[in-house]
């Protein structure tokens, strides 16, 4: 799309570059450069100035608009509850019985817990409270809770002791929150503790899945947690965008569909 010329004051210019965001969903610097008859650098200080104001992202070569995941979990549980029930129920169809598992904490893994099926004879390994409270009476869970400080916003249980009793623990699939999915820029998270964790649970799982809601496809957050291609399965809406699935399918993810919401609720 080619850029008026006028553009040429840095808040005109950074206006311009958000909404080309909101419509791309991702930029690239020598793209906007040529767009706006600008040079390279002029949009790369655009970017800087725009990702320190919170925003966007830098990436390599560009940026991503941020994931709106950065709300508390007691206001995410209120979100899109029908469509996160239905990647809950997709995602949880990859439980085989007798398996061990690691639900992190999340509303879309808490619709996940909430949909897995009684007698399977699974472990479920958690440090959600919330993820906890959905299987602690399920006939053939066997619950075990990992301690520590709770974080209020996140809704898992954080630091020094919440990593001890994670490092004891192997488990056969793990189910992994994810603020923000990138082809490029990976799995990220907004928090930094929160994203250790998260690698030290993934890296000792034999296969990792992350259901993620249409929003946070294609964004970023502040702290990387993995590649992409660290996953085994990502799980998505029915109607998630391909242009944005068919890189990490390239990588050699499994990306599995859910129902679409509507029809899973009849």
């Amino acid at each position: 799309m080619a850029m008026p010329a006028l553009l040429s004051l840095p808040g005109e210019r950074q206006g311009a570059i958000l909404d080309e965001l909101a419509r791309r969903g991702r930029v690239l610097a020598a793209e906007l450069a040529r767009e706006f008859k600008t040079s390279e650098d002029t949009i790369r200080r655009d970017l800087r100035d725009m990702a320190a104001a919170g925003l966007c992202r830098r990436v390599y070569g560009g940026a991503l608009p941020l994931s709106p995941a950065s709300g508390t979990l007691a206001a995410r549980l209120t979100e899109a509850p029908e469509r996160k029930a239905a990647l809950g129920r997709a995602a949880a169809g990859l439980v085989a019985p007798g398996q061990t598992l690691f639900i992190d904490a999340g509303s879309t893994n808490s619709a996940i817990a909430r949909a897995l099926p009684p007698g399977l004879g699974v472990t479920v390994v958690t440090n959600a409270p919330s993820v906890a409270e959905a299987l602690v009476a399920r006939p053939g869970v066997e619950l075990v809770l990992i301690g520590g400080r709770v974080d209020p916003r996140t809704g898992a249980a954080l630091g020094a002791r919440a990593f001890r009793d994670a490092r004891d623990i192997r488990v056969d699939l793990a189910f992994l929150g994810a603020c923000a999915v990138d082809a490029e820029a990976g799995v990220a998270s907004f928090e930094a503790e929160e994203a250790e964790f998260k690698r030290l649970v993934a890296g000792q799982a034999t296969a990792v899945v992350a259901a993620v809601t249409n929003e946070k496809l294609g964004t970023a957050a502040p702290f990387f947690v993995m590649p992409v291609a660290a996953l085994t399965h990502l799980v998505v809406e029915a109607d998630a965008p391909e242009a944005a699935l068919a890189p990490v399918s390239a990588s050699g993810v499994h990306v599995l569909r859910a129902e679409r919401a509507a029809e899973t609720a009849r």
